[in-house]
């Protein structure tokens, strides 16, 4: 086992990995720029290196600073979190040549998972659900159309090097796939380590699936069940949840073994995630896979009760999976509400300021994930999530009812949050149905960021 790691990211998933080293009995040290001094990680962490300015390029994105800080700590291993180096190839092979050990997937697999062209072709290979498209990067807008064009339409055009939701555009006619071809290709150039794209065909109306995996290093891959992460603003998730509404147990089974294959097919190491899209006719369709722990992750864990971050620095070590599939329970469900400083009412715009008040919901079945404390500033730099909610119960109507009343008792003052969003969507009947799909926020939600009930929701909806 490690003696020491570097916790290579902030917020709450440095809350998180401070305390799973902790568990283990390792020493965290904490990576943190300027802005973060006073964070609650740095405040629970054993140690703490500076790496830079507030700004993430010079900071929590700057492989240098954060090998001259492994070195610095001592550490043998570092954990990336999610964001920032997670996904950097880069890193993960320098690690490794430093003799660090890198607490993910080998730099080959993030490489591989990281080229979403590559990814797609690979799953192809192996047998997998692969949309209709392009079998490699499109030359210019010509050629976009003429696969769109033998597709049909509506398509999405893919920046092959993005993730977290830039560089797509959904084209639903010919007369606007040239410009939608240009502004991802910008995208890509700007932001990604290639502009190659790419189109598929879109699914409307689809849910969002992802299957939790984790490997270790002998050969051993278990699924540790599936997510519905379906209500998304811009292809950034809000809420997520364990099992899925959508999925029967025959469906279930599909999907464990895609997320299986999928693994076995870019030999996985670690925890990760592969994400599906499931249509209305129930087909599956494979999306993306995800090489690091998720935002989410805590829904998988309340469900299974396998903590996926000490199984992370487990598999890293060398350790093998304690346990097969056979092995797993899944018990009741779970549901995660992601609290942004963000603005509904305001074009959902990022806010800043100072936190003057800040009371958490407890209680039993309800666990709170967040970096947050009185007093604490939210600066403009980072992410905006400030907390996540998770809840369990028995089924998921009990799971429904705990997380209003851990809403209804959660106090959060100093800057705007999505809390009142999330208050009314639990009221919501599409979505207390489970009827939901990947157009609900944009369907349901006004400019002033309210959530219209208009009734109508399917027949099993109106009956619940």
């Amino acid at each position: 086992m490690f003696d020491t790691v570097l916790v290579a990211n902030r917020g709450e998933i440095a809350v998180r990995v401070v305390r799973a080293c902790h568990d283990l009995g390792i020493r965290a040290v904490v990576a943190h720029s300027t802005a973060d001094r006073d964070s609650l990680a740095v405040a629970l962490a054993d140690d703490a290196v500076c790496v830079g300015p507030a700004a993430a390029r010079h900071s929590y994105i700057n492989p240098s600073a954060m090998l001259y800080a492994c070195a610095r700590a001592g550490a043998d291993a570092v954990h990336p979190g999610y964001g920032f180096l997670s996904e950097d190839a880069h890193f993960a092979r320098a690690c490794h040549d430093a003799g660090v050990a890198f607490i993910g997937p080998t730099a080959a697999t993030i490489r591989l998972t990281g080229d979403k062209l590559a990814a797609r072709r690979c799953m192809a290979a192996a047998g997998l659900p692969v949309l209709a498209g392009s079998e490699g990067p499109l030359a210019d807008a010509i050629e976009a159309r003429a696969v769109a064009d033998e597709i049909g339409y509506p398509v999405i055009l893919k920046a092959a090097g993005g993730g977290g939701g830039r560089g797509i555009s959904v084209v639903h006619d010919p007369d606007t796939l040239a410009t939608a071809f240009r502004d991802v290709q910008h995208v890509a150039r700007r932001t990604c380590l290639t502009d190659d794209v790419f189109v598929e065909r879109f699914v409307e109306h689809a849910r969002h699936i992802e299957v939790q995996i984790l490997a270790d290093r002998h050969g051993s891959v278990v699924s540790l069940g599936e997510r519905d992460c379906t209500i998304q603003r811009r292809r950034q998730k809000l809420v997520e949840e364990s099992p899925s509404p959508a999925v029967d147990p025959q469906l279930r089974e599909r999907i464990f073994a895609i997320g299986l294959a999928a693994a076995r097919a870019v030999s996985y190491e670690c925890a990760g995630t592969v994400e599906l899209l499931l249509d209305r006719h129930g087909e599956l369709s494979f999306c993306e896979i995800n090489p690091r722990i998720q935002v989410e992750h805590t829904v998988t864990e309340q469900v299974t009760g396998i903590d996926l971050v000490t199984s992370m620095i487990r598999v890293a070590a060398g350790e093998p999976l304690p346990f097969r599939r056979d092995d797993i329970g899944f018990r009741g469900h779970a549901l995660q509400c992601r609290i942004n400083a963000e603005d509904p009412g305001r074009g959902w715009s990022v806010s800043t300021g100072r936190i003057t008040r800040f009371r958490p919901p407890s209680g039993p079945h309800v666990r709170v994930d967040t970096h947050l404390h009185d007093g604490c500033v939210i600066g403009p730099h980072y992410d905006s999530l400030l907390a996540k909610v998770i809840v369990t119960g028995a089924d998921r109507d009990e799971a429904l009812a705990r997380m209003r009343r851990a809403l209804r008792e959660f106090e959060l003052e100093g800057v705007a949050t999505t809390l009142g969003f999330h208050r009314e969507l639990l009221d919501h009947r599409t979505f207390c149905a489970g009827d939901h799909r990947l157009d609900f926020v944009e369907r349901y939600c006004d400019t002033e960021g309210h959530l219209r009930d208009t009734g109508d929701a399917s027949p099993r909806a109106a009956a619940a």
